[in-house]
């Protein structure tokens, strides 16, 4: 059991599901150090705020973070992707106890330490973790980033210089944390990175052992061996070089989950160019309809930028055709928003935010009407779902279409009695524009392997 005179962190976790899994290890070697963990400002010796940098409006939400932190704890540490702008956070809030960059695990656990220390030696023996260390997940679904940073140079963004150039994990020690998580319970892996095809590309796809046999780092070999768990596998956040064509075989497969999550950002070769896209000279289009072709029950998402600098009626209404070729299932679409430091904030013929908001409504109001007949063709499909969440009077759950937190739900109806992280079997009976309904059929088994 905990000692009782171990200091309490408070943690607030903001951004996108690689700054959680940054959040998880952090919590994580806390606790190993025994630390425990507040629910609340007022119990906390120290809070440690995770921030995000992504876009100029993230960071203002960061900074906002920050300061009610202060205003309820005051001894606030302050870590992610801002914290690579140090000068900019002690401006605002001067009282912060330290600024810590993005993945400095070490730095940030250290200035924990120091500003909370333990008043005795901890004995890791006492407090004893799960072999999966730390989730702030649900039991049944986790996220496993493979890399970290990018080499792109993308002109609206500015990751790179926030997290640096692309290092792969590790293959064996992917698989290693892949199977704790396994054996722990998790049902989905959520694959992330910045950039998740280019996995292993900077360590030459060199050759690691897991369970006794050689494993190529390599995105191909990856989702092979991840495939073998017995358990959904996501990819999320590919960039379509063409080697993503060899991952299509292991979906049809039902080895790895048919679903693709892949930032195409625009349907102008144009504004592609300008936003200095990889992979903008591919034909997209034509590699949607082979991917479905190996793949039929293959699910696409995808996210795009309206409003970008020289956004012309022309480029948008190629953006609209565009939407309406790739059918996509799942979009978001976000105006263009300024990046403190990004090369597009330097290009002539800005769009007005009017127009920006009034291209995003047309954007939506196409995709709205594309996602409700995609879904619609489901109805009397059977299927299987993940439960995500039991209730009194509903059981929400997912498809395999369907990643947490981004995507649609399925409301399922005349289980009895199911857990979340359970399997079933369903026939779809109706739909709306993002979500399904459906019913679990009786004495219906889940198809063998991840099946759709």
């Amino acid at each position: 059991m905990t000692d009782p005179v171990s200091p309490k962190v408070g943690f607030v976790s903001l951004g996108c599901p690689k700054a959680l899994v940054d959040s998880e290890r952090i919590l994580t070697q806390l606790r190993l150090d025994g630390y425990t963990i507040s629910p609340s400002y007022a119990d906390a010796d120290v809070v440690v705020v995770n921030t995000c940098g992504f876009i100029d409006s993230a960071r203002e939400e960061s900074l906002d973070a920050i300061g009610e932190a202060l205003a309820e704890n005051g001894k606030v540490i302050v870590t992610g992707c801002l914290g690579a702008e140090a000068a900019r956070i002690h401006e605002r809030h001067p009282g912060v106890l330290a600024v810590t960059g993005p993945h400095q695990y070490e730095a940030v656990v250290g200035a924990v330490h120091t500003h909370a220390p333990m008043a005795a030696r901890h004995d890791p023996f006492i407090d004893l973790l799960p072999p999966q260390g730390i989730k702030l997940t649900p039991r049944h679904y986790a996220y496993l980033k493979i890399s970290e940073g990018c080499n792109h140079s993308c002109s609206f963004c500015i990751i790179p210089s926030m997290r640096g150039r692309l290092v792969s994990r590790p293959i064996e020690e992917v698989m290693a944390e892949a199977e704790r998580l396994v054996a722990a319970g998790v049902r989905e892996l959520l694959v992330i990175s910045q950039d998740t095809s280019a996995y292993g590309s900077d360590l030459k796809y060199r050759t690691g052992f897991w369970q006794g046999r050689p494993l190529k780092a390599s995105f191909t070999g990856l989702c092979e061996a991840l495939g073998s768990l017995g358990v959904w596998v996501r990819l999320h956040y590919v960039y379509p070089y063409p080697h993503v064509d060899e991952v299509l075989p292991l979906m049809a497969e039902g080895k790895v989950l048919p679903y693709l999550d892949i930032p195409f950002q625009h349907g102008s070769p144009r504004l592609l160019k300008l936003m200095k896209r990889p992979a903008a000279a591919e034909n997209t289009l034509a590699r949607i309809r082979e991917w479905r072709r190996i793949c039929p029950e293959l699910t696409l998402r995808s996210t795009f930028i309206v409003g970008f600098p020289g956004e012309t009626e022309a480029d948008f209404e190629q953006l609209l055709a565009f939407l309406e070729e790739a059918q996509l299932d799942r979009v978001g679409c976000f105006e263009y928003s300024p990046v403190t430091g990004a090369s597009a904030n330097a290009l002539p013929n800005q769009v007005p935010a009017e127009l920006k908001a009034e291209r995003h409504a047309r954007f939506m109001q196409t995709q709205q009407a594309i996602s409700r007949a995609r879904l619609a063709q489901k109805i009397g499909r059977e299927m299987d779902v993940l439960v995500d969440e039991v209730a009194p009077r509903r059981v929400l759950a997912r498809s395999a279409a369907d990643a947490p937190d981004i995507d649609g739900l399925v409301l399922v109806k005349g289980a009895r009695r199911p857990q979340p992280g359970q399997l079933l079997r369903v026939r779809v009976t109706g739909a709306d524009d993002y979500d399904l309904t459906a019913q679990v059929i009786p004495g219906g088994k889940p198809a063998a392997g991840q099946g759709a």
